[in-house]
């Protein structure tokens, strides 16, 4: 059972059902096979979930072994958000379309609702060009962003921090799973308001319990070493059910 304290713990990842989860929607969350998910937590009718059941994930890949490979970062940064104002003629659709992305995501980052008007002359929040450090240092982020890179094969970011550095939440929200998990070390996860995820990953510990409520800016954990590069590292990610998104983009409250 996932809980806070010391290193070791916590032995396995726990998620809290919540509503709309399903046998398979979790399996392709977590990347675990469903026999697998419904056997590790004594389930035969996969359609008696309830909301609050706690599971267990299955996990042979313990937090304590920290792999012999975890994820590693490329060079090219997460885009800075820059104000864009609105010309005549404009259209949402057609300013996401400009600027790669699509158009919820721009309603998003702007916290716009799907029947938003816009206006000549408003200003709308889209991604810059490849954003520098000095740029994304303003973002907030779950630690004092030293070095932001993407994560190589899936959508997330690196950022380098310091030893048992405090890892803090951006959003209010949640605690659904927290414990041990695969390739991240120890691993939170925040649902938020509409349906979004946030992971932090790469704890040396963990400071909430499942089930625990938490506002912006209240520590989740404390920062651990990334056995592969040796340096204090957080892999954070951000879901919108099970579509990744731009960590760098995501809504912070």
């Amino acid at each position: 059972m996932a809980c806070a304290g010391f290193p070791g713990a916590a032995e396995d990842l726990i998620h809290v059902v919540t509503g709309g989860d399903t046998i398979y929607s979790l399996s392709r969350f977590y990347g675990v096979n469903a026999d697998d998910l419904m056997r590790a937590n004594n389930i035969t009718d996969p359609s008696k979930l309830f909301v609050g059941k706690r599971l267990i994930i299955p996990s042979d890949e313990r937090a304590s072994s920290n792999e012999s490979v975890l994820p590693s970062a490329v060079t090219s940064q997460p885009a800075a958000l820059v104000d864009y104002r609105a010309q005549r003629g404009d259209t949402l659709y057609g300013i996401a379309r400009s600027h790669g992305i699509t158009l919820q995501n721009l309603l998003d980052i702007n916290r716009f609702s799907s029947g938003h008007v816009l206006r000549a002359g408003d200003v709308v929040k889209v991604p810059g060009t490849v954003g520098t450090q000095n740029v994304l240092v303003t973002l907030r982020w779950p630690v004092n962003p030293g070095n932001i890179a993407y994560m190589t094969g899936q959508m997330g970011v690196v950022i380098d921090g310091e030893q048992y550095e405090s890892v803090r939440s951006i959003t209010s929200g949640s605690v659904v799973s927290a414990g041990p998990w695969r390739k991240f070390g120890r691993l939170v996860i925040v649902e938020a308001a509409g349906g979004y995820f946030y992971m932090y990953g790469g704890c040396q510990i963990i400071t909430v319990n499942v089930g625990d409520r938490v506002t912006p800016g209240m520590e989740l954990g404390r920062l651990g070493i990334n056995t592969v590069s040796e340096k204090p590292q957080l892999f954070f990610m951000v879901f919108r059910g099970e579509i990744p998104l731009d960590p760098a983009l995501a809504p912070r409250s």
